[in-house]
């Protein structure tokens, strides 16, 4: 009900509807909409929390800590204290997440990520995503596929995520000079395990 209010709320401020121009407007308003972020809310019910309410808003899954099952609908969001539930792992296979909602990554206990057919996933999101100092220390494995505005620049600029030990690179048509990306986490990351599979 919440979501709806919030929707609906900006659909009333508008003149225009965005969809009575063109539906791939209205689908990145509504996207935008998605991900906007809510400081007042981080602090009230922490960074946690308020994280997976926004990445179940977009489409993706978590996992907390001492859990075997995803997360996958914001109505049954676990309840109890806001210390409880730390986010262990994120899929975001299919969402909306973007660049702007990545201040709700303020995130210490995140050790996995998996990008898969992420449209609004771009080199600034990566660039973003690796200098947030908690999860640059946390983050052990991502996984990054099939996400097309992805190029070498984004990639290697997750050579700042200095305690990865896996990276799984796949369908990813920005990626033009794989042999300097090898080298780059070779220097960078001696002991990470990089799997390609890019054209």
């Amino acid at each position: 009900m919440m979501l709806f209010g919030i929707i609906s709320r900006h659909l009333r401020g508008l003149k225009k509807l965005p969809w009575s121009c063109d539906s791939r407007y209205f689908w990145g308003w509504l996207n935008a909409v998605f991900n906007k972020v809510d400081h007042e809310r981080i602090r009230d019910v922490g960074p946690d929390r308020a994280a997976s309410e926004w990445l179940l808003r977009c489409g993706a899954l978590v996992r907390y800590h001492g859990q075997e099952r995803w997360q996958k609908d914001y109505n049954h969001l676990p309840t109890g204290p806001l210390d409880k539930y730390k986010i262990q792992a994120i899929d975001a296979t299919d969402s909306c997440i973007m660049s702007i909602g990545f201040d709700y990554m303020g995130l210490e206990h995140v050790e996995k990520i998996r990008l898969c057919k992420c449209h609004y996933i771009e080199d600034n999101c990566l660039q973003r995503l690796s200098q947030l100092e908690k999860l640059q220390k946390s983050i052990l494995e991502m996984e990054i596929i099939s996400c097309g505005n992805v190029t070498d620049k984004g990639i290697i600029a997750l050579c700042h995520l200095r305690n990865l030990k896996y990276l799984l690179l796949s369908d990813l048509p920005g990626i033009k000079e794989k042999e300097n990306l090898v080298q780059t986490f070779k220097t960078a990351l001696p002991s990470l395990e990089l799997k390609l599979h890019l054209k």
